[in-house]
């Protein structure tokens, strides 16, 4: 796996590497002889010797995507596939969307990345036939290489780069067609696979530096409680404990490994004063959810209106409930900071880098560049660590004891102070025909909000019905055509933490939307397959909404 260090070292090479930075959104592919200016999402490097490679913008968490990248860039450039090397990009300047979440990290780079490798393959290209003096068009490409077509010649990429970097980037270039194309959709090893199994892959748990301390942290027990009275005799002559430190979360116990910072925790006496959130209670707010379902609520779709009047329609309805879920990766929440010289470095496996930057230069004082953010592999992310609260801990930690530190949450921190899924109640109300067929369809879901960026603010809900489609994924883009479709969603604030979980908001939208078209479909007296076709089946507001 190639380095950042080694990639700047080879790129700087005046004139031997060809460097492209990706743009998106149609704007041109351009070229960089030293990458000291990155394009916003991703770029490649061919280096004299024929190594290529990917900076990859999206971060990899088991999905396989730093493969998947690769496999779009080699195709396209008709790169030797055993060259390939990757760099996880870094926030910067030019890489300022970095995030991952909402699986779309191929189709948000299926098109820049294809142009790229298209652009450079005909870069390439041109360079071959101007040194054999023959036209472009007598030139093909594959696996590496440059070939004449009529005297058979060959030119190996490495041997093009420096002649193809001082030409103009083509723009508008044909991307391969389906039937062209000899990598994607072919069955490929992943690069990173073997590190993966042998335990050389680098997660953020396996970060170690010199001198770095670690961390467990007592955290409050309900939002918005403060420390009422701390006794840390105990926890300081546990052997390994070096401090006990008061931070924004909650009490840091510092020590030379991990075992002794959790014997530390343990042994910590400390009360708290809780507030009005100690109050809060699943069962009461059960019924305050059920008690939102009398409220209009924001209508998010409405098309076609029900019949005023059907002969012996039969009416069914059902209510739903969907409970708080935990993300629970297997990696737990981590990250490592050293804060010295005016700058901090970072290193943690997250979905967000550019949010983890600006975050902590804002935590500590600094401005973003001063913060360094070295994206690791990520053991589950699932929308919890498009978050970065647990990134913040060691970096005020760091600060506060002049160290670095990794910062360890436990499987119980994990579930009890991540962002959750919001519970949620989904009121259900269908009609149908005496013949079974479908009439109208009405979904009410009460849920409070995700929360990460804070509740919404007045420009937010100066369009409501824009701001909350988001969290009625699964309701109302529903994909069945019913005569008759109404959505609408009420919301009920919670002061815990709510985020993405998984398929972002849809799970609790559509579990129960499909158990509702499953009693349709009972009630009808159909198959429930037979009865979802129907409804499928040439409808263009169907399409429109699927």
């Amino acid at each position: 796996m190639t380095s950042r260090r080694d990639f700047v070292r080879y790129g700087a090479l005046s004139g031997s590497a060809l460097i492209l930075g990706i743009r998106r959104n149609g704007e041109a592919v351009t070229v960089y002889k030293v990458p000291a200016r990155f394009s916003p999402n991703a770029w490649i490097a061919i280096d004299e010797r024929g190594r290529t490679v990917l900076a990859i913008g999206k971060q990899e968490m088991g999905q396989g995507v730093r493969t998947s990248l690769a496999m779009i860039l080699a195709d396209e450039l008709d790169a030797d596939w055993s060259a390939i090397e990757l760099v996880q990009a870094s926030p910067g300047p030019s890489f300022t969307r970095l995030n991952t979440g909402g699986s779309w990290s191929i189709g948000g780079s299926w098109r820049p990345l294809r142009e790229a490798g298209a652009a450079a393959r005909a870069m390439l290209i041109a360079a071959a036939a101007a040194k054999w003096g023959v036209d472009a068009t007598a030139c093909s490409s594959e696996n590496g290489s440059v070939l004449h077509n009529a005297s058979g010649r060959r030119l190996r990429y490495g041997q093009l780069v420096a002649d193809a970097a001082r030409l103009t980037v083509p723009t508008n270039m044909r991307a391969k067609t389906a039937a062209e194309r000899r990598i994607v959709g072919t069955r490929r090893t992943r690069i990173d696979a073997a590190q993966i199994v042998d335990g050389s892959a680098k997660y953020g748990i396996d970060t170690r530096i010199p001198g770095m301390l670690f961390a467990s942290i007592v955290r409050a027990p309900v939002p918005g409680a403060t420390v009422a009275a701390l006794d840390s005799a105990a926890t300081l002559r546990v052997p390994g404990v070096r401090s006990v430190q008061r931070v924004s979360s909650g009490v840091a116990i510092v020590a030379r490994n991990t075992w002794a910072a959790l014997k530390g925790r343990a042994a910590l006496n400390v009360s708290w004063n809780e507030g009005e959130n100690r109050r809060f209670n699943s069962n009461d707010h059960w019924k305050a959810l059920e008690a939102a379902l009398g409220e209009e609520g924001v209508v998010t779709r409405s098309v076609g209106a029900p019949r005023s009047e059907t002969p012996n329609a039969k009416i069914i309805e059902a209510r739903y409930y969907y409970p708080f879920e935990a993300h629970a990766p297997v990696e737990p929440m981590n990250c490592t900071a050293h804060v010295h010289d005016g700058r901090c470095e970072i290193w943690v496996p997250t979905q967000a880098p550019n949010s983890v930057q600006r975050e902590v230069a804002s935590l500590l004082g600094m401005q973003p560049e001063a913060v360094q953010v070295t994206p690791t592999l990520i053991g589950g992310g699932f929308g919890r660590r498009l978050a970065v609260d647990y990134a913040l801990e060691p970096a005020e930690l760091s600060r506060e004891i002049s160290a670095p530190v990794q910062v360890l949450w436990t499987r119980e921190d994990d579930m009890r102070h991540g962002h959750f899924q919001n519970a949620s109640v989904h009121e259900m109300h269908g009609v149908l025909d005496q013949s079974g067929r479908p009439l109208a369809w009405r979904h009410k879901k009460v849920a409070s909000l995700h929360n990460l960026s804070g509740p919404p603010t007045a420009d937010d809900l100066k369009d409501p019905v824009a701001y909350f489609q988001d969290s009625m994924w699964g309701a109302y883009d529903i994909p069945y055509a019913f005569p008759a479709i109404e959505t609408s969603y009420v919301r009920v604030d919670v002061p815990y933490r709510i985020g993405p979980w998984r398929a972002v908001y849809s799970p609790p939208s559509t579990f129960a939307r499909e158990c509702f078209v499953d009693e349709l479909a009972h009630a009808a007296r159909a198959d429930p397959l037979d009865f979802r076709l129907s409804l499928l089946r040439g409808s263009d507001e169907a399409v429109k909404a699927g």
